[in-house]
């Protein structure tokens, strides 16, 4: 048991989805886990594990931004031993290729977040992904016939931010995308030797100004986390 996790030992697998919202979570876990346990709720941040085809699999909420991920993903790691993490989330486009419902796996994960520029005294560190999660989920992605995308996102601390032009400079550096997770994950999961990967739905189209229905970001999300259910195996 945690500050933030009140599962007893053993009460997690070692392979996790983390979505940021907590009902998603609980989504995932009725929709597609097999005798799901609900192992905490403190705060309201759902975790459950199951089984999906035989393995045994959590799924736990994060919360929003880098530092709320962390405290979930450092604890999961830390304290209950958890090896594999695969983040699922939405992310905003800003290159134009990119449409709506459209995957993205983050090859690496730029940010504008302080957090790893204390971490490393004022040095850049590169967060990256564990390339055979990678690969496979752009392999059981590809034969679903899903649009998907590899490459790097931008891990921002910003929601809205009052500088209109500032994913601009990311845009023309490649960065395929914006969230606010992915560049936590993939840090603990250098600093304690797991594997890690982020899955993102593209729910917005920024450069456009186009915007998923929520039928389309249900609809889209189920194949995200099928896509990572499947990596896991």
């Amino acid at each position: 048991m945690t500050p933030h996790i009140s599962a007893p030992p053993g009460a997690i697998a070692e392979a996790v989805l983390l979505p940021g919202d907590p009902l998603r979570a609980k989504h995932i876990a009725e929709t597609y886990l097999e005798n799901p346990v609900l192992y905490n709720q403190v705060r309201n941040m759902f975790g459950y594990t199951g089984s999906y085809k035989g393995k045994r699999v959590s799924v736990q909420g994060t919360g929003m931004g880098i530092p709320s991920a962390s405290i979930y993903i450092h604890e999961l790691i830390h304290f209950y031993g958890c090896k594999t993490l695969i983040r699922v989330g939405t992310a905003g486009a800003i290159q134009p290729h990119l449409e709506l419902r459209d995957l993205v796996i983050a090859q690496a994960a730029s940010t504008d977040s302080g957090i790893n520029h204390t971490r490393f005294l004022g040095q850049t560190f590169a967060p990256i992904a564990n390339f055979e999660l990678m690969r496979r989920a752009y392999d059981q992605a590809r034969a679903r016939g899903l649009p998907v995308h590899v490459g790097n996102v931008l891990s921002s601390d910003f929601f809205y931010n009052d500088e209109p032009t500032s994913l601009e400079r990311w845009a023309q550096f490649g960065v395929l995308a914006v969230e606010m997770e992915a560049a936590g994950l993939y840090t603990l999961a250098a600093k304690f030797g797991v594997r890690a990967l982020c899955i993102l739905t593209i729910s917005d189209q920024l450069v456009k100004g186009q915007r998923s229905t929520p039928l389309e970001r249900q609809e889209s999300f189920n194949q995200m986390v099928e896509v990572a259910l499947e990596t896991l195996l």
